[in-house]
């Protein structure tokens, strides 16, 4: 009796502790200080800022045990919600006209104002489809809202109160699932996103706002950096061309002789994208901003070589329509006195959640029909890596990496994914019984933000549930492993320079090549229109996903050894240090990457966006 009733008091003072350390943390959130700010008042400091807690002047005891808290949300019941589907945008005509140069005099919708920008590169030569600027945008246009609404992750009969979340919203269309564009090549369009944030953050985030497409093939000043936001009461254009990386230096035009025979394109069409997602990149607050919910799926069909369309009968003939649904994966934690979604500010290795959500609800189900499925996931982080699988032991047919067109389809039982991955897989129902119940499942062990233990999750952690239903259903998809897909491109032969990025720390911060993220001075001049071989590299064992905007790299080594079969391919994000691939810890990754079309400021950094907001990136430019 004695016993229990000491770990009673036990439990009760960590319950206590928790508490506290959440109401402390949502007073210093809601006053919406920065990293430099929190520096300056220290405190944070070193990877988990307890060091200086301890000696501030406004310390609380319990803090210093802030890393051995166990942070335990609301129980939740399984597999009760539907999958939310993401919303797709209208095309629109917008008003005012989009135009090269901003046009800070005219207001939009709610009377919001163009915020500051550069002119649009690219505009008059072909791509915008501009004769006057009084003729408008020939390319398509939407308009979204960056927006707070309440948004349920638990299941209603749980009585868990709805969180403030910050999301893409069309007007008259709120959601709390993330919203979809579906794009072409050949079409370029505008985004006009417009900030209706509030003051107050209700509990985390900053209400500026920075949209990046990630794996874009865009203008800078259009990239979404993180440098380029704006506040609330402004809209931003985002100019996307949809067009092929090469298209004015290496490859003006090439041809495709696909599935549909001979078609020509601008640019080089082995550079063609299928699954982009955008979110925010305010820096110092990103992470906080995609946790709340600032995420959304863009989808690139490229109709004009007869490839990957949004037909499963024409091209390659994926699964399409209702049978293509992006999944964004995201942990979450919340707060067990209110139910509200919780942000650790004082983590900076990383955050965990222990409630796995898809699409902005917790452990969702979703009914399928005895046929192939296509699925867009992305790891919307913001810490945590994945090994996915099916139940049933099924395969994935993965068909791309990063949103990139594999060479050929491969058979994957395992799929390791880490923040800002994306693999599109195919998965087929149709052998699969009538009534059954399938899941998709994490097998893989993270107890902190250094990485994976590399140890099997017992047991696995279901994270959707599909639900096989009866009946017949026509199938005009074609997908199986060995399906060739889209040749990768090819490399000059000649490299213009090599350059070494060192992930690692700085007394005790994390930073790229020793240096702290620096937003007015880029580390690196690259010549437009050359070819240059990276190196990353990580320090002390940490697993570092590590992005670089602009183009797609092709990954030529890791520790000096050939890549698996999954990564010969196009990616935008590569895994390096700890478990970077199943059982084997990979420190060292070399890539080759082109520099063609824009000049412009871009960043390179982690992924971790938990470390990439305290100071792990760095800025470099293209210039002529």
């Amino acid at each position: 009796m004695s016993l229990q009733i000491i770990n009673n008091f036990r439990r009760r003072q960590h319950e206590d502790a928790v508490a506290a350390y959440m109401r402390e943390i949502r007073e210093i959130q809601g006053a919406g200080f920065d990293r430099r700010e929190l520096l300056k008042l220290g405190l944070v400091a070193g990877s988990s800022g307890l060091a200086a807690l301890a000696a501030a002047p406004s310390f609380r005891p319990h803090w210093a045990h802030a890393a051995a808290l166990t942070l335990v949300s609301p129980p939740n019941t399984p597999f009760i919600d539907p999958l939310p589907i993401p919303h797709v945008l209208t095309p629109k005509q917008l008003d005012p006209l989009p135009t090269m140069g901003p046009n800070p005099a005219l207001s939009g919708y709610n009377g919001f104002y163009e915020c500051a920008r550069p002119a649009h590169q690219q505009w008059t030569q072909g791509l915008g489809g501009i004769s006057t600027q009084a003729a408008g945008f020939a390319g398509k246009m939407y308009e979204s809202c960056v927006s707070e609404v309440m948004h349920s992750f638990y299941p209603a009969q749980n009585g868990v109160p709805a969180s403030p979340i910050w999301t893409f919203t069309e007007a008259g269309v709120p959601t709390g699932a993330p919203v979809r564009i579906k794009a072409k090549y050949g079409e370029p369009i505008i985004h006009r996103i417009h900030n209706e944030l509030p003051a107050e953050n209700h509990g985390f985030g900053i209400n500026q706002c920075s949209t990046h497409l990630h794996n874009g093939h865009t203008p800078w000043e259009s990239d979404g950096g993180p440098l380029q936001f704006y506040d609330y009461g402004h809209f931003r254009d985002m100019f996307y061309p949809n067009a092929r990386a090469g298209f004015r230096s290496s490859h003006p035009e090439t041809t495709w002789n696909g599935p549909q025979g001979l078609r020509t394109v601008q640019g080089d069409y082995r550079e063609t994208m299928s699954s982009l997602w955008f979110h925010d990149h305010r820096f110092d607050f990103t992470a906080q901003n995609v946790y709340k919910g600032m995420v959304g799926f863009y989808s690139l069909f490229s109709d004009d070589l007869g490839l990957d369309t949004d037909d499963e009968t024409t091209g390659l003939r994926l699964p399409s329509g209702p049978y293509d649904i992006p999944l964004a994966l995201g942990d979450k934690v919340f707060d067990p006195s209110n139910g509200q979604l919780f942000f650790d500010l004082f983590n900076l290795d990383g955050i965990l959640g222990d409630k796995y959500t898809i699409n902005g609800k917790i452990q969702p189900f979703l009914e399928v029909k005895k046929r192939r499925y296509r699925f867009r996931i992305v790891n919307a982080g913001p810490s945590r890596v994945y090994d996915l699988s099916l139940s049933n032991g099924a395969n994935f047919v993965q068909i791309s990496n990063d949103g990139n067109l594999l060479p050929k389809a491969i058979n994957r039982k395992v799929m390791r994914i880490s923040a800002a991955e994306r693999f599109d897989v195919v998965v087929d129902f149709t052998s699969v019984p009538a009534g059954s119940k399938v899941y998709l499942q994490n097998s893989l062990e993270q107890t902190n933000g250094r990485g994976p233990t590399g140890k099997a999750l017992v047991p696995t952690v279901k994270m959707l549930e599909f639900r096989v239903a009866g009946g017949a259903v026509s199938d005009g998809s074609s997908v199986a492993a060995g399906k060739a897909l889209l040749p990768l491109p090819i490399l000059p032969a000649a490299m213009a320079a090599t350059r070494r990025w060192e992930f690692g720390r700085q007394n005790g911060a994390w930073a790229v090549n020793g240096q702290l993220f620096d937003p007015d001075t880029p580390t690196a001049k690259v010549k437009q229109n050359t070819a240059e071989e990276w190196t990353f590299k990580s320090g002390g064992g940490w697993l570092h996903p590590v992005h670089v905007h602009f183009e797609e790299f092709q990954l030529q080594a890791r520790d000096g050894k050939a890549p698996p079969i999954d990564e010969v391919a196009r990616k935008d994000v590569v895994r390096i240090g700890s478990e970077a691939l199943p059982g084997r810890s990979t420190g060292e990754a070399r890539v080759r990457m082109q520099f063609r079309d824009f000049k412009g400021i871009y960043p390179i950094h982690c992924h971790n966006a938990v470390h990439e907001d305290h100071a792990m990136m760095a800025l470099w430019e293209i210039v002529e």
